[in-house]
């Protein structure tokens, strides 16, 4: 969807239209947040502001896991399950962009067929445009508009190409890790740090003849676990099993996430988490706006291109030319 080129959003409409659950008006709303242009970002801020009140209430899933493990086709799986159950699902699926043209494919919707047709659901495939850890660089705030639009349960997965998961984290309640079987050593293949950071590991594909490789692999990741330093005190990470194709075990999936909700409200680790979150979030758009200033100021621009062919010819080191460049900005 495409913003006009003059529009100039009545943030109030759009407020009114989105907490009244119009799918039209939200995918508007993330157009404009996701706009470069300088008045959108400005209305942007705005909107978020004021629909503020309105989020915080849903259960926000991150998925993760490498390409080919399924994550497309568990989410539209879930999805199905919570929609069956009376939930509203978003879905801020996030696409590798290209390095060199910037371009995403945007497929992920098409492996979510039974969910892009629900009325209970909305899709939102994106760029990731470069952004550590699979994020778009707007996604927590495409997440607040969801909330904010009555998606009681929002699900954020991630490119998944070894980038730093940590990002995922800073935005969401739970983390999941999708792990398939029979993928040769688990033990070697596993990504310490993805695996500290996850608050459940699931192994997909356990159907057919691939339920005992599950199963073996359950078992090695639960050994792993036992290694490692748990993210929580108050919580163990989980190892469960379960097939996107067949839906087997998507109510035991389900049921940890409610579980984990439940034990760090318990514990006020939930609430802790959220005020951390949003600390974080501040300084990570501090850090953009601070790098929007380096592109949009003509005269910084200039001596920012000098001092790139400085170091570039090694007349000067990198740590001399960051300095110079962050006095130019105060």
């Amino acid at each position: 969807m495409i913003l006009p080129k003059n529009a100039s959003p009545d943030i109030g409409k759009l407020a009114k239209e989105l907490r009244s659950g119009h799918r039209a008006a939200l995918a508007r709303a993330i157009t404009l947040i996701e706009s470069r242009r300088g008045d959108h970002q400005a209305a942007a801020r705005d909107l978020v502001q004021a629909l503020l009140p309105d989020t915080g209430k849903a259960v926000r899933v991150g998925i993760t896991g490498s390409p080919g493990v399924g994550k497309s086709t568990t989410i539209d799986a879930l999805g199905m399950f919570l929609i069956e159950r009376g939930h509203k699902v978003a879905v801020l699926a996030v696409d590798p962009s290209s390095a060199r043209t910037g371009g995403s494919i945007l497929g992920d919707k098409t492996r979510m067929a039974r969910l892009a047709n629900s009325e209970s659901a909305f899709i939102r495939p994106s760029p990731s445009s470069g952004t550590l850890g699979g994020v778009a660089a707007k996604t927590r705030e495409a997440m607040l508009l969801c909330e904010a639009a009555g998606f009681d349960v929002v699900l954020v997965e991630t490119v998944g190409i070894g980038q730093s998961e940590t990002a995922v984290c800073d935005m969401t309640d739970f983390f999941l890790a999708l792990m398939l079987p029979g993928a040769g050593d688990e033990l070697q293949g596993i990504k310490k740090g993805l695996v500290e950071l996850a608050d459940m590991i699931a192994i997909n594909k356990a159907d057919g003849d691939n339920i005992k490789r599950a199963n073996l692999a359950a078992a090695e990741y639960r050994g792993a676990l036992h290694i490692l330093s748990p993210r929580s005190k108050h919580w163990h990470p989980p190892v469960l099993t379960y097939s996107a194709l067949t839906g087997t075990g998507m109510d035991a999936l389900w049921q940890k996430i409610l579980d984990h909700r439940t034990a760090m409200n318990a514990s006020g680790e939930f609430a802790a988490r959220r005020r951390e979150q949003q600390v974080k979030w501040m300084w990570s758009m501090l850090e953009q706006r601070m790098m929007a200033r380096l592109r949009a100021d003509p005269a910084i621009r200039a001596k920012v291109k000098k001092t790139e062919a400085e170091v570039a010819d090694g007349r000067i080191t990198p740590a001399v030319a960051a300095e110079q460049i962050a006095e130019w900005l105060r």
